[in-house]
């Protein structure tokens, strides 16, 4: 399997999971999140999906500190429909990474470790995802802004060329190591695109 060389370098998420605990999977319930797993998951790296792991990894040290962050203990709200634009893109990417779903996760074992209710969309917010820890009921407010990365020049005519029909096979692998470097610059200037503001 072969994927550019930078998603080894990003620095993982580390969470503290009771249920995996619980259930044997993990000792002590600890384990930790890449950034090539969440790319196997969504099946793709870009600007969206390295935002949504940017978002999770920085509100998480936010709340946490250096401490693990509870999986299943934080609610994830969003300030868009699930379905517009790339929200559901990056609620996937929280959901794996923290187990908050709307409906659809895991309902618990005896009232315990239930995952369902702790991801809203349109809520009333101005960020691009407002975490919340349920224990303490800390607040952070994530914005995401990957503009400040400006895309090649050359990425537009070339997928406009591929996308029509016309690349050849150099022009798809160029496309491919542009795409990948501009993910590569957003994970090398986090404090340029990501900002935090706690409450």
């Amino acid at each position: 399997m072969n994927y550019p060389a930078f998603f080894d370098h990003v620095e993982p998420i580390v969470v503290h999971d009771s249920l995996s605990g619980f259930l044997g999977t993990f000792e002590g319930g600890a384990y930790a999140f890449s950034y090539l797993e969440i790319v196997k998951s969504a099946g793709h790296s870009c600007p969206t999906v390295a935002g949504a792991y940017l978002l999770a990894r920085e509100g998480l040290k936010a709340l946490y500190g250096d401490a693990p962050a509870n999986r299943g203990d934080i609610h994830v709200a969003f300030a868009q429909a699930q379905t517009e634009g790339v929200a559901g893109v990056i609620g996937a990417v929280f959901s794996n990474i923290t187990g908050a779903t709307t409906d659809f996760g895991f309902k618990g074992i005896g009232g315990k470790f239930d995952r369902t209710g702790l991801m809203s969309f349109q809520a009333e917010i101005n960020s691009s995802v407002r975490l919340t820890r349920l224990d303490t009921k800390e607040v952070v407010d994530v914005f995401y802004d990957p503009s400040r990365i400006p895309a090649d020049p050359q990425m537009q005519p070339l997928m406009q060329k591929i996308m029509q029909g016309a690349g050849n096979e150099a022009e798809q692998q160029q496309f491919g190591q542009l795409w990948q470097a501009r993910v590569e610059q957003i994970f090398a200037n986090v404090d340029q695109v990501i900002r935090i503001q706690k409450y």
